[in-house]
């Protein structure tokens, strides 16, 4: 990517997913980092648990968990201490890539030495607390993510990092400590011995770069960056619709930290991605949810999942979108994607307001992060809420992407309109990048 391009003159990039997750974060990336010039794509919240895909020209798929899904393009990754580091994860994840034809996908990795390290411990204790639960499950992936950043707060001195896996007998004491403190609390966990996962992350530690402060600051010395965010804002910890959230923060907030302590504060395009229709897995409030569209739009790379469970299809919520837009703190883009969805579904609609007991609804406010009673009594109004004010933009997918761009408040400078790297399009290159605001003004960029 070419900083001549970048909208506003900022180097970097940070790509948010402005929904659910699944809006295409990985095929934006890849295409931010086609043809050179990007130093490193930046993992900065999540872990193992994400899954962005990429389908190159020639039909080869991947699905990005940890390595950044510019990886195929040779562009290397760094996993910062946001990021929970799955090695067993990782090491198929590796595998995989490898047999796609990069060669050695561990040379081109990076792991600050302070990311939490998520074990088959706090998967195993992450699905038993969502078992419990039974019908008033929050959704899960099923990974441990969750589990890693409770532990971690809970145990801050004792809790294992990717530092560690180059110490063995201080990866040892914490994974014991970890599995029996686990144990002790839940019952036996059915995960490995220690003393395979200690084995398993020492290889790791042995094939990965760990960093320590500076790393960073080094890279973006170095050239443009790309900051690969997971799920998306409306799973955010503290702004999403508790309890079906994710223990993570999902907006620009980590990337903007980690670009500050890199000396560039202010210097990254702030890129929200969202498709032509709204989707989520598992429970929670989806207030534009169609049966019908499910059915017409299979998704090749989105299934049901026993942990996860069903992939669920709405009409664009223009609402919730919009909410999520200024929980970011507003957005400077947007990529727009599956803009073949309305010419093959004409009945695709935007909702605008939703009905909620009685009350017409066109605006979702923001609350101050930490105050989850304000955001329980949120998905509590949800859950009651039905679309009440449409917009039919018809099958154009032109007139989709500029309204979609006047509602969320940004131009709009990548599209997609199916799954290839081939279907992806970067308005930039084009001068065509722009959206028709409510008031009738036109910004181009």
């Amino acid at each position: 990517m070419s900083t001549a391009r970048v909208p506003c003159g900022r180097p970097h990039t940070l790509v948010v997913d402005l929904g659910f997750g699944d809006a295409g974060k990985g095929a934006t990336v890849d295409r931010l980092c086609r043809g050179g010039g990007v130093t490193a794509v930046v993992r900065f919240n999540g872990g193992a648990q994400a899954a962005h895909n990429v389908v190159t020209p020639d039909g080869r798929h991947h699905t990005f968990a940890q390595f950044g899904s510019g990886a195929l393009h040779g562009v290397p990754t760094h996993l910062s201490r946001f990021t929970a580091v799955d090695p067993l994860a990782l090491a198929a994840e590796a595998d995989h890539l490898r047999a796609l034809g990069l060669p050695a996908p561990y040379a081109l990795l990076s792991v600050d030495r302070a990311a939490p390290l998520a074990t088959p411990y706090h998967a195993a204790a992450g699905r038993l607390r969502e078992l419990a639960r039974g019908a008033a499950r929050h959704g899960s992936c099923g990974m441990g993510v969750g589990e890693t950043a409770r532990y971690a707060l809970a145990h801050p001195g004792d809790a294992p990092t990717a530092g560690d896996c180059a110490s063995r007998p201080r990866l040892l004491r914490r994974l014991r400590l970890l599995r029996d403190r686990l144990a002790d609390e839940l019952g036996p966990l059915p995960a490995p011995p220690v003393e395979a996962c200690a084995e398993a992350y020492a290889a790791f530690a042995g094939a990965v770069t760990l960093t320590g402060e500076g790393a960073l600051r080094d890279l973006a010395r170095r050239g443009p960056l790309v900051f690969e965010g997971a799920q998306g804002v409306l799973l955010d910890e503290w702004h999403g619709f508790h309890p079906y959230t994710t223990w993570s923060t999902t907006t620009f907030g980590n990337a903007e930290t980690l670009l500050a302590e890199a000396g560039a504060a202010g210097e990254g395009l702030r890129l929200g991605v969202v498709r032509s229709y709204t989707t989520r897995h598992g429970p929670g409030p989806l207030v534009t949810e169609d049966p019908e569209l499910a059915a017409l739009l299979p998704e090749p790379h989105n299934g049901d999942g026993r942990w996860q469970g069903p992939f669920r299809s709405g009409h664009f919520d223009a609402v919730a979108h919009a909410y999520a837009v200024e929980v970011c703190g507003g957005v400077d883009a947007l990529a727009v994607t599956h803009l073949d969805v309305p010419g093959r579904f004409p009945g695709l609609r935007i909702c605008r307001g939703y009905g909620i007991d009685g009350e017409l609804v066109e605006h979702l406010s923001a609350g101050p992060p930490g105050d989850l009673e304000r955001q329980a009594a949120l998905t509590a109004r949800l859950l009651r809420a039905a679309p009440a004010l449409w917009d039919t933009p018809g099958g154009d997918p032109r007139r989709w992407s500029e309204a979609i761009g006047s509602l969320l408040g940004a131009p709009v400078v990548l599209e997609s309109f199916g799954p290839g790297r081939q279907d992806v399009r970067d308005l930039r290159s084009t001068g065509k990048s722009k959206y028709v605001s409510g008031k009738g003004s036109e910004l181009s960029v």
